[in-house]
């Protein structure tokens, strides 16, 4: 009898659940009678021999290694600070952000059930599932929010870093994940949802960074992610910063060289690897 890969290291104990496993396997840990696997679908007998080598996920999720490198590279603190999660899907970002000694995060999607058992169960966490960012109000929260993450899909930025921004204290900073597919108009998308050319990639990032200097962030930083989305999309890091209401933000991201850069490291690699 045949097993899913993933079920099958949940099965050994070799992963806690099967998103952990997913993301064990999709980072090019899991070998299978010594060869790699990167497909937590693929079939084998309930026999066969896994190993589990190199680097163990250190988050519920490989989101988590999208925000740590946004953490080194943008020089963040978060010791103590009230942070939101925007799209907390199983809590990668939000355990990240408990790692990095943040007091409170309020972790939320429109979904429900996601976040990891770990993560619903810490009083460090506030878990608002089933809630659409966009109707969320300061009078829901018990303090204004000193860092937010954002990684939402099927949705552009622009719709979202609006309501985002009111539930912000002034100075607090905010890192949102750029998904090219979801920003580019729907004739500049490929199959199945991917985004190749590094013409488009520039073009939403400049999207996304002048829409937020004109509702008062400030640009400060920019890099790409670590890993790839689900399908191959390659994905950008942007860092804000809250200015006062009605500024205007001035600072500059330069697009060409990260974009070159990231397309540098990732194309052709499976899953960012």
């Amino acid at each position: 009898m045949k097993e899913r890969l993933d079920v099958l290291l949940v099965g050994r104990g070799l992963a806690a659940s099967r998103e952990k496993a997913k993301a064990v396997i999709m980072a090019g840990n899991v070998y299978v009678d010594g060869q790699k696997e990167d497909k937590a679908g693929s079939m084998f007998p309930e026999t066969v021999k896994i190993e589990v080598r190199g680097h163990v996920l250190p988050y519920v999720s490989r989101g988590g290694l999208k925000l740590e490198k946004a953490m080194t590279r943008f020089d963040l603190e978060l010791s103590d600070k009230v942070c939101m999660d925007v799209g907390s899907s199983t809590g990668g970002f939000t355990d990240c952000m408990l790692q990095n000694g943040a007091r409170k995060v309020y972790a939320v999607d429109v979904g429900h059930g996601q976040l990891d058992w770990k993560l619903r169960n810490d009083s460090r966490v506030v878990c608002m599932e089933r809630t659409n960012i966009r109707y969320v109000t300061p009078e829901d929260l018990a303090e204004p929010v000193q860092f937010v993450s954002i990684d939402v899909s099927f949705i552009s930025l622009t719709k979202v870093l609006g309501p985002v921004r009111e539930l912000m204290e002034e100075g607090a900073q905010a890192v949102c994940l750029i998904k090219p597919q979801f920003e580019a108009g729907r004739e500049k998308v490929g199959k199945k949802g991917v985004v190749r050319d590094p013409a488009v990639h520039r073009e939403v990032i400049d999207k996304v960074a002048s829409f937020a200097r004109s509702i008062s962030f400030d640009t400060i930083h920019l890099d790409f992610s670590p890993i790839k989305g689900p399908e191959g999309n390659i994905e950008y890091l942007i860092h804000l910063v809250k200015l006062p209401d009605g500024a205007m933000g001035t600072r500059m991201v330069d697009a060409d060289s990260v974009v070159a850069a990231a397309h540098g490291e990732l194309s052709g690699r499976q899953d960012g690897r």
